[in-house]
């Protein structure tokens, strides 16, 4: 794998960068309401994925845990993320599991992408489109994963739902900092997330989507859209399902009630997390 620049900004906004530097990230998926993220996100990529060896583009990466699960699969996975000191750990951690090596890991923009065309099988967008803030770029980034992916091909895209902050202030009750209340409303408002205070528990420069937004995001970008899943749906709030997660019965009660729900539109809004689930044209 190549040497990365020193430069840690990358392509993100220096606040950005900035939030991400102390490279918790890493170890995000761990811990708390995010362990329901990344088991509902493992289970939904599986359920529609080609089978291995196909080729991935993990676009935005970040320090590569679905590349490292992925790779371990049998999956030919190249990682691409903004900001330079996540492909560093993707790349160190990578290296630690020699038997599931990743096929590259670079430093890159989702809008403009390295790859050849129709070269892919399959493209995850775990962390681009919030990251992207106007609308044009996010419909660059969707349109550079239709270019790099052979015809009939999946794409996985994911967002912050707009409702993510209003109903995280209420479960660990934070309406009490009059800036979270405001960052939270015009989350509601606009869909534009920023944290003039850097608290670093209010999240950093973000576009969080209306439901619908995602699909209609989706199908602008020429992309066939297929569903639009809540990955965490309501389960984040309960902290009863946060303090028994690692114990596997009440786990997979859980997870099955929010397959029966993953589609309901009336209930998408109350997920942290939306997942789009796309096809190129054939």
């Amino acid at each position: 794998m190549p040497d990365q620049p020193a430069d840690q900004r990358g392509f993100l906004p220096d606040e950005a960068a900035a939030h991400y530097a102390s490279g918790y990230e890493a170890e995000r998926l761990m811990g708390g309401g995010s362990r329901i993220e990344l088991a509902r996100t493992q289970e939904i990529v599986l359920r529609y994925a080609p089978s291995p060896p196909a080729v991935v583009y993990d676009i935005g990466g970040g320090p590569g845990v679905y590349a490292r699960w992925l790779a371990g699969l049998g999956y030919t996975v190249y990682l691409l993320d903004a900001l330079p000191l996540h492909v560093e750990q993707a790349r160190r951690a990578a290296e630690q599991r020699p038997g599931a090596p990743l096929a590259s890991a670079t430093v890159g923009d989702a809008r403009r992408l390295p790859f050849a065309d129709a070269s892919g099988d399959l493209a995850l967008l775990l962390g681009p489109l919030y990251h992207l803030t106007q609308r044009a770029d996010r419909l660059a980034a969707l349109r550079e994963a239709r270019r790099v992916l052979r015809p009939g091909r999946l794409v996985f895209a994911a967002a912050i739902s707009r409702f993510a902050s209003t109903l995280d202030g209420l479960r660990q009750g934070l309406y009490d900092d009059p800036d979270f209340a405001a960052i939270a409303a015009r989350d509601v408002r606009e869909g534009q997330h920023r944290n003039p205070t850097n608290h670093p528990d209010y999240f950093t420069t973000a576009y969080f989507h209306h439901p619908d937004e995602l699909r209609a995001e989706v199908e602008d970008a020429g992309l066939i859209h297929m569903a639009t899943l809540a990955v965490e749906g309501p389960a984040w709030l309960a902290q009863w399902v946060l303090d028994t997660w690692d114990d596997p019965v009440p786990r997979e009660r859980v997870l099955a009630t929010l397959r029966m729900i993953e589609a309901e539109p009336s209930l998408l809004g109350a997920s942290a997390h939306l997942l789009a689930v796309a096809r190129t044209p054939s």
